[in-house]
């Protein structure tokens, strides 16, 4: 039976091989050896590589499976620049939040559509907090925008509120550096991220919710956006 996947993160084994984490729709993130796969003539040479949608056939008692075939079931979602970096960060969020074996459908489409909607230009930001988003409430990590975690009062647009992580938003006394406006937050539970300064507000707050999960490892697409970035400005 071959799967619906995308690779998300993969590295040389042995002299011919390559370690293969791959997201599929119906079995979850999995960890694949794929035997000789940097041969030359392998057909899976240059075939297991991000943002390209594959069918996979798998086998494997523990958690490393053998690959035992490999083929592409559409067009590589063409991403450059910005939206390359943030789709290899949608893959570093999978391989970290994830757990293996565990299948997670829904979050397969939402990736799918996410990559889709950077290939084709929507704006960056929006997109990534949209996911970041659905990612923490889907895992059972999300907080209620809406009603202070400490008093259970709602959230008052005029007040100021501090954020704790694995809990929620407690009501401050007075405006602090770091705060959320009362306002911001109830446009986060609507999703609606149209003013700069509420976009501002979400990606915040997604680092601070999402830090705990992603034990402190330093995330590669991020230094390679920051490098990205410093070329451009040199050339």
């Amino acid at each position: 039976m071959a799967f619906a996947a995308f690779v998300i993160h993969s590295r040389p084994y042995r002299e011919t091989s390559q370690l293969v984490d791959v997201f599929t729709r119906e079995q979850g993130r999995q960890s694949l050896v794929a035997k000789g796969s940097r041969q030359p003539r392998s057909p899976l040479k240059g075939l297991l590589q991000p943002f390209v949608p594959l069918r996979l056939a798998f086998a494997g008692k523990g958690e490393l499976k053998n690959l035992h075939s490999a083929e592409a079931s559409g067009p590589a979602i063409p991403l450059t620049g910005a939206a390359l970096y943030s789709g290899l960060y949608l893959n570093e969020l999978l391989y970290y939040l994830l757990e293996t074996q565990t299948p997670f459908d829904e979050v397969f489409e939402a990736y799918y559509k996410t990559l889709k909607k950077l290939a084709s230009g929507d704006a960056i930001e929006p997109c990534l907090r949209h996911f970041e988003f659905y990612m923490l409430n889907i895992l059972g990590y999300g907080v209620d925008f809406t009603q202070d975690a400490l008093t259970g009062d709602a959230i008052r647009p005029e007040g100021w509120y501090g954020y704790q992580p694995e809990s929620g938003f407690i009501a401050l006394a007075q405006a602090e550096p770091g705060a959320y406006p009362g306002e911001h937050l109830y446009a986060l539970a609507e999703l609606d991220l149209s003013r700069v300064e509420v976009l501002a507000s979400a990606k915040r707050f997604s680092r601070q919710a999402l830090g705990p999960y992603l034990g402190g490892r330093p995330l590669r697409s991020r230094a390679l956006f920051i490098k990205g970035k410093r070329g451009s400005r040199s050339e």
